[in-house]
């Protein structure tokens, strides 16, 4: 007997027949002995209609009254399941985040989980129950209810997995699992068996949706093995887990985009200690993150340009604030563009492999595709291109890499000596 925890995402319980044909599927798992934690998310469209009822009583609407009005979707779902789980002859116990002690810290609308209180949950259990928990909330140490943002409830699913010492979480989803690229931008995606934990890091901040950022750093954190599934079919899936051997072996894994970045260049900055943070410092005043960043050369002895990314929904606010800072350390002109993206391959791989780079870069090239900035970690290198281009990037990227012939994940390039 196996302990589980199993997240259903909005799609797979958009409505009534979805979510009996979801408590089916818990309970043939149940009849094979498994104990089971469900998380479920609210329904398709939910969250979006109580944002859309917040705006409209206020524009500004206050965040404790929001969190407290966006969880209602989650327990919607959560008693909806219960009630056909019992209707099928299962015991199950719906939980709402306060109940299942899930405490957060106090920032609404993405609070994050400080820990779990464990002991509600284990009693359910012991006494045979199917334990149901509403994803995306939680309560802080005041007992007000919060959120955790969106994609929140693969965090409750991975949270409670490890503070339960699970044997498993099953992430269900409307794909079969992590493919190689986004399968709508390119036919010859092909779905993953299993990829490493910081691959799927980078892969979900660089854009891909199948996990939350937050949830797989749990899974690594503390070790939980993570299925992702989908809900509607018995693919096995892919698992994200450790790192092993035969994963370096492949140099490349997933080509990954993000069309959600704009690029801002303040121009002529003095090269002086202190002027990037004057910068930098109003911009991280206002809670808008910037990512790549990078200083050249302006032409004239003395100056420097400093170009960065950030949200594309910051773009407008950042410019303002890139404004007023140049004024006050007498750098140039500010310019930028909401319209480009950021193309990234990743593999952990690249650790031990020579020439990605150089045929990254050779792709682009042969497709007059310009790079405007470029960064690097370990396991990935990002280009920022021009937007219009993002989908053939992808495309040819991901056939430079073979991603479609590797049963394994990749290409192999010859290894460091």
């Amino acid at each position: 007997m196996a302990l589980v925890v199993q997240k259903y995402g909005g799609t797979s319980v958009a409505d009534v027949d979805r979510i009996r044909n979801v408590a089916k599927r818990v309970i043939e798992r149940r009849k094979a002995g498994d104990d089971l934690v469900v998380v479920l998310s609210a329904r398709a469209g939910d969250t979006d209609h109580l944002l859309e009822l917040a705006h409209q009583m206020s524009p500004q609407p206050d965040p404790r009254e929001l969190d407290v009005l966006l969880a209602t979707g989650e327990q919607v779902t959560i008693a909806l399941f219960s009630m056909a789980v019992k209707d099928l002859g299962f015991e199950a116990v719906s939980m709402t985040g306060y109940q299942a002690g899930i405490i957060t810290d106090h920032h609404h609308g993405h609070a994050r989980i400080s820990w779990i209180e464990t002991l509600p949950v284990k009693e359910k259990l012991k006494e045979g129950k199917i334990v149901v928990v509403a994803g995306f909330q939680g309560y802080d140490d005041e007992g007000n209810i919060t959120t955790l943002g969106r994609g929140g409830s693969d965090t409750t699913a991975v949270a409670l997995a490890a503070s339960l010492k699970a044997d498993a979480c099953e992430i269900y989803t409307d794909v079969e699992g992590v493919y190689t690229t986004d399968p709508n931008v390119y036919s010859k995606a092909r779905k993953l068996r299993k990829i490493s934990y910081e691959e799927m890091l980078e892969m979900a901040s660089m854009g891909a949706k199948v996990l939350h950022i937050r949830s797989v750093e749990f899974g690594m954190k503390y070790n939980v093995p993570i299925w992702v599934r989908s809900s509607f079919t018995d693919d096995p899936g892919t698992l994200v887990t450790a790192e092993d051997p035969d994963m370096e072996k492949v140099v490349v894994s997933g080509v990954t985009y993000s069309k959600n970045e704009a690029r801002v260049t303040v121009t002529d900055v003095p090269d002086l200690p202190g002027m990037a943070f004057k910068i930098f410092e109003p911009i991280a005043h206002a809670g808008i993150n910037v990512d790549m960043i990078i200083q050249g050369s302006s032409g004239v002895p003395g100056r420097a340009n400093i170009s960065f990314t950030v949200p594309k929904a910051d773009y407008e606010q950042t410019l303002a604030l890139a404004e007023k800072a140049t004024k006050e350390i007498g750098a140039g002109p500010v310019h930028g563009t909401p319209h480009i993206a950021k193309i990234s391959v990743i593999g952990v791989g690249m650790r031990s492999h020579t020439g990605v780079a150089s045929l990254m870069f050779d792709c682009l090239a042969k497709e007059n595709i310009n790079i405007h900035m470029i960064s690097t970690s370990e396991i990935k290198i990002s280009c920022v291109i021009d937007e219009k281009y993002t989908e053939l990037a992808v495309r040819v990227l991901h056939d430079a890499f073979e991603l479609h012939k590797d049963p394994n994940g990749g290409i192999r390039i010859a290894e460091e000596t």
